[in-house]
């Protein structure tokens, strides 16, 4: 099977888009072509696929990465049984002669409008009703394969839910240290930024270390690039997925303090089963979903939401009781571990997610697209 692979907005080496899935279906056999931003990224393609570059869709001004892209999935498809997309954008880019088409569903697209803090307020009030026109469309054209069960809740049909997993090794990694946390993923304000900046001051004097692996919004950066210089933490900026993980392994603590708003509310934050896998204790606020993960794993703590004091000060309490008990921060790595490794390992799941494409290949699907220079009825 020949499957083109487009996205505009993630990166090129996102790990459900290429750690994951691309990674499952070269080790299926199959033939992978890549549309992706690698030079805006700094990425060289993996080998094993073909490569094809477009410009990254940044802020408000996404035209010339929409035409880019349009350009290059009408070519890359041309040969491809099964088209596979990630950015609800692309939906507006698709070849009207194209292949089976599926849009992977990644987040909850409005939800996300409010952590988007570059959009001025009228954009925000007029994307919620084209986002929904958009998706309703979507369902009718294509196939869709959702990231979460609560995606459910948006679409009338009955679609397949591929979960987030990772790869757990399958012996227990080192027992955590006692003298480093770690926070890996995207770093913003709602993803807990001043939080864990204020939380690196406090342990500082306690001889702990704040790691920050991950890629941050343009609002923070000067935050972090000023918390660094000053020794309060480490940022490590945007690092691959699986040498990130490898970071991570050995801390103390695993950080996701995510703030609780709509796009975070009833999701399962990945990074909690990523430090789960890498035997390191959690530390968390109390979205449902995760705090239900780590209380009945028992593989960390839960600390309140609040302001960023508040916050702060119930991390640094429950860091330093981690610390204080080798043994408990140990029998939490390895609990989260076991867990992981047991519901949470992505090759569990990989077969089924590649008999899934399989089949859609085989699919007919003469559905027309919609057009980049279109106006969506809302």
């Amino acid at each position: 099977m020949r499957v083109c692979v487009g996205t505009t907005v993630h990166h090129p080496e996102d790990a459900r888009i290429t750690h994951r899935q691309i990674r499952a279906l070269l080790d299926s056999g199959h033939e992978v072509t890549f549309v992706a931003p690698f030079s805006h990224c700094n990425v060289t393609p993996r080998q094993g696929i073909r490569a094809v570059d477009v410009p990254r869709a940044v802020g408000l001004r996404r035209g010339k990465a929409l035409r880019a892209a349009a350009s290059a999935l009408r070519t890359a498809a041309r040969d491809a049984d099964l088209l596979l997309v990630h950015d609800i954008e692309l939906l507006l880019a698709l070849p009207r002669r194209r292949p089976p088409t599926v849009w992977d569903v990644h987040e909850d697209t409005i939800a996300a409008l409010g952590a988007k803090t570059y959009l001025p307020g009228p954009v925000r009030s007029v994307l919620p009703p084209l986002i929904r026109a958009i998706e309703s469309r979507a369902e009718r054209r294509v196939h869709l394969m959702l990231a979460e069960e609560s995606y459910r809740a948006r679409f009338p049909g009955a679609h397949p839910v591929v979960p987030d997993h990772t790869y757990v090794p399958p012996a227990p990694p080192a027992p955590p240290g006692d003298n480093r946390i770690v926070h890996v993923g995207h770093i913003s304000l709602a993803r807990g930024a001043a939080e864990m900046v204020e939380v690196a001051r406090r342990l500082r004097p306690y001889g702990i270390r704040l790691d920050l692996i991950g890629p941050a919004d343009a609002e923070v950066r000067p935050m972090l690039r000023d918390a660094q210089r000053a020794g309060l933490l480490d940022w490590f900026g945007y690092v691959p997925n699986n040498h990130a993980l490898r970071m991570a392994e050995g801390a103390l603590a695993g950080l996701s303090l995510l703030h609780d708003v709509p796009n975070h509310r009833h999701s399962m934050p990945t990074k909690i089963i990523e430090y789960m896998a890498r035997g390191v204790p959690v530390v968390t606020t109390p979205l449902p979903m995760a705090a239900s993960l780590v209380e009945r794993a028992g593989c960390g703590t839960i600390v309140p939401f609040g302001e960023v004091g508040e916050v702060a000060d119930a991390v640094v309490r429950s860091v330093l009781r981690l610390r204080e008990d080798a043994e408990r921060r140990a029998e939490m790595g390895a609990r989260g571990h076991a867990e992981a490794l047991n519901h949470y390992h992505w090759p569990a799941v990989a077969g089924e997610f590649v008999a899934l494409l399989e089949r859609w290949a085989q699919a007919p699907d003469t559905v027309p697209a919609l057009s980049p220079s279109r106006t969506v009825p809302a």
